[in-house]
C-alpha cells in the first residue's frame, strides 16, 4: 500500500434537486451539471439510490444490494460532497445527506469540509511558487533559509540534509505522522510550540529520527515546517499568502486555511462526525498547523486544484506553477511501494499503477475523510469529502461505481472483507454477518476480518453485539493473541472486569510482547 494513502472551472451549473427518505435520517441530493442541453436530460452520475454494492447471500436467498444512501447509514455518514471532472472541466457535483448528525440542513457543492491531508500538496504548490522567484530553494539546508525557529541539528543529517524537496516528498527523515488538532475552547499552541513539541502542543516535537533521504517516511511535522518556510519567506501571515497565490489563482474561490472561518465561509460549513456518528464536540477541531492539515474547502474547489495542475503540466493554464515546475511537482521523488511504479512527488501521490499522469492524496482530520483523484493524461478526476470518521471506508467504492460509469481504466481496492460483513449486519443483522463470514471462509484463517467488524461496532457503540464477534472470532483463532486483546478491549467497554483482565492475560500468554495488553492490565488491576 503505498504510504500517501495511508495516510488520494467548471461551465455554469443547472440545479436538479432530488431527495429520498430512507429509515432513521432524510438523504437529500443536490446535483449540478453541466448546462449544456443533452447533458442535462442525462440521469445524474451518482443519486442516493446508485447500487454501490451487490453481496451474494446464503444460496436460495436473493443478493443484498446496497445503495449509496445504505452504505452511507451503515458507516454513520450523515454528509458528504462529490465532484466529478472530465475533459479538464467539472462535469458533476453533488451533495448528499446533511451538514451535521441529526440536523436538517441538506450538503449542497457549496458546503464546506477540513480537507485534512490534501493541505499538504496545497502547501507544496505554495513553496513551490516562493522556488520559481527565488524566496526558496529546493535542495538548500531547510536551516539557511529559517530566520527564527531552527531545526535541532543531529547526526543523523551530518551528511545528508534535511530540504524542502525532501519535507515535500515525506523522505527528510522526520518524525510526528500527524496531528489530532484542538477542540474547541482549548488552548492553541503556535507554530514553534507545535515544533518543539510545548505546552500547549499535544504532540511530541519535530525531530530527525532517520538519516534524511534515505526513505519514505511520510511526516506533518515536516510540512509544518515547511509552512513556517511560506511564511517567513513571503513576509505575511501562511492564511493571506495562500489564498493570494495559489487558492484564488486556481479558482478556489470557497476554500481557507484560516480556522477562525470568516462568517459567510463558516455559514457553509458541515461538522464533523464520530465512528459513532456524534457530532464532533464544538463541532471540528482547530489545526493550527495549517500548512498540513488546515484547508477547508469543497469538492467543486478541490476539482478545481486538480484541473489547474492538469493543465498547467501541459502548460495551458499556469496560474500557480509553470509548467516546469508542475511537471517537477509531479514527479516521483520518494517510490514509498518499492518495486513499483510511482512514489511521493513534490506534496501528490504520483505516478501509481504504471499511470504516470496520476496525482492523488487523501486526508483524516477529527470527523472528516477526503480524497482527491485526477489523471492528468486523461483529463478526469474526482474529488470527494465527508463529515464522518468512517468516511474512508466508502470513498473509494463511490469511486469505482462513478469510474465505472465513465469507462475510467483505474483499478481501486476491493471493500475489505471486515466492512463487508458491518454492511451485511447493518442490513440484516450481526448473526446474517456472522453466517455470512462462515460461509464465506473457504477454509482460510484470517482473524482480522472479525476484528475489523468487532471494532467498526465497537465505535458505533454497539458494544454487545461487538462483544459476540470478538467471542466468535477468539474461539475461531484461540492461537491468535490480538483476538484475545479485542475481546478484553470489549470487555473492558461493557464494565466486565474480571472477564477483561482473563482475555489480555490470555493475550500475553500468547504474546508477551503485547505492550498493550500489558497496559490495560495495569489499569484494570488498580
Amino acid at each position: 500500500m503505498q504510504l500517501i494513502d495511508r495516510v488520494l472551472r467548471s461551465l455554469t451549473p443547472l440545479a436538479l434537486p432530488l431527495s429520498v427518505t430512507i429509515p432513521g435520517a432524510a438523504l437529500v441530493l443536490l446535483a449540478t451539471a453541466t448546462s449544456a442541453q443533452a447533458q442535462a436530460q442525462q440521469a445524474p452520475l451518482l443519486t442516493p439510490e446508485t447500487v454501490m454494492l451487490t453481496i451474494d447471500m446464503a444460496p436460495g436467498e436473493p443478493p443484498l444490494v446496497v445503495t449509496l444512501a445504505e452504505l452511507m447509514q451503515a458507516f454513520r455518514v450523515p454528509g458528504m460532497s462529490v465532484a466529478v471532472v472530465k475533459d479538464n472541466r467539472i462535469a458533476f457535483s453533488a451533495g448528499f445527506g446533511v451538514t451535521e448528525a441529526g440536523g436538517a440542513t441538506a450538503v449542497t457543492p457549496a458546503t464546506l469540509f477540513q480537507a485534512a491531508s490534501i493541505s499538504k500538496p496545497v502547501t507544496a504548490m505554495g513553496a513551490l511558487w516562493l522556488v520559481e522567484r527565488g524566496k526558496l530553494s529546493l535542495d538548500a539546508d531547510v536551516n539557511t533559509l529559517l530566520k527564527g525557529w531552527k531545526l535541532p541539528e543531529s547526526p543523523l543529517a551530518a551528511t545528508r540534509k534535511v530540504t524542502l524537496r525532501r519535507l515535500m516528498s515525506h523522505n527528510a527523515g522526520l518524525n510526528v505522522h500527524g496531528f489530532a488538532g484542538y477542540a474547541q475552547g482549548m488552548a492553541v499552541p503556535g507554530i514553534e510550540q507545535i515544533l518543539d513539541g510545548k505546552p500547549p502542543a499535544n504532540s511530541p516535537a519535530v525531530r530527525v529520527t532517520v538519516e534524511p533521504g534515505t526513505q519514505c517516511l511520510y511526516s506533518g511535522g515536516g510540512v509544518t515546517i515547511e509552512g513556517l518556510m511560506i511564511r517567513e519567506a513571503a513576509d505575511q501571515s501562511f492564511e493571506d499568502f495562500m489564498a493570494a497565490r495559489v487558492l484564488r489563482p486556481a479558482g478556489m474561490t470557497s476554500s481557507s486555511f484560516a480556522q477562525a472561518l470568516p462568517p459567510e465561509l463558516a455559514a457553509r460549513a458541515a461538522s464533523g462526525t464520530g465512528p459513532d456518528g456524534a457530532v464532533t464536540p464544538g463541532k471540528w477541531h482547530v489545526y493550527p498547523e495549517l500548512a498540513p492539515d488546515g484547508l477547508w474547502t469543497t469538492a467543486e474547489d478541490l476539482a478545481r486544484l486538480g484541473i489547474e495542475v492538469s493543465l498547467s503540466r501541459e502548460g495551458k493554464a499556469n496560474h500557480v506553477l509553470s509548467q516546469a515546475m508542475t511537471r517537477e511537482m509531479l514527479t516521483p521523488h520518494c517510490p514509498d511501494d518499492p518495486g513499483k511504479p510511482g512514489g511521493i512527488g513534490l506534496g501528490f501521490g504520483v505516478g501509481y499503477g504504471d499511470h504516470p499522469g496520476q496525482f492523488r492524496h487523501n486526508g483524516a482530520n477529527e470527523g472528516f475523510q477526503a480524497l482527491m483523484f485526477m489523471d492528468a493524461d486523461k483529463g478526469w478526476g474526482i474529488a470527494l469529502l465527508g463529515n464522518s470518521d468512517s468516511f474512508s471506508a466508502i470513498y473509494e467504492r463511490i469511486m469505482k461505481v462513478v469510474g465505472d460509469a465513465q469507462g475510467w481504466q483505474y483499478p481501486v481496492r476491493a471493500p475489505r472483507a471486515g466492512d463487508l460483513l458491518l454492511v451485511v449486519a447493518a442490513r440484516r443483522g450481526v448473526d446474517a454477518a456472522l453466517a455470512h463470514y462462515d460461509r464465506t471462509r473457504n477454509g482460510k484463517d484470517d482473524p482480522s476480518i472479525l476484528n475489523l467488524l468487532g471494532y467498526r461496532l465497537l465505535r458505533q457503540n454497539q458494544i454487545a453485539d461487538a462483544l459476540r464477534v470478538f467471542e466468535r472470532n477468539a474461539a475461531l483463532y484461540p492461537g491468535d493473541a490480538n483476538a484475545w486483546d479485542s475481546l478484553g478491549e470489549g470487555h473492558a467497554r461493557a464494565g466486565n472486569r474480571e472477564a477483561a483482565i482473563r482475555d489480555y492475560r490470555r493475550s500475553l500468554a500468547l504474546d508477551p510482547n503485547n505492550a498493550n495488553a500489558k497496559r490495560q492490565l495495569e489499569k484494570l488491576e488498580r
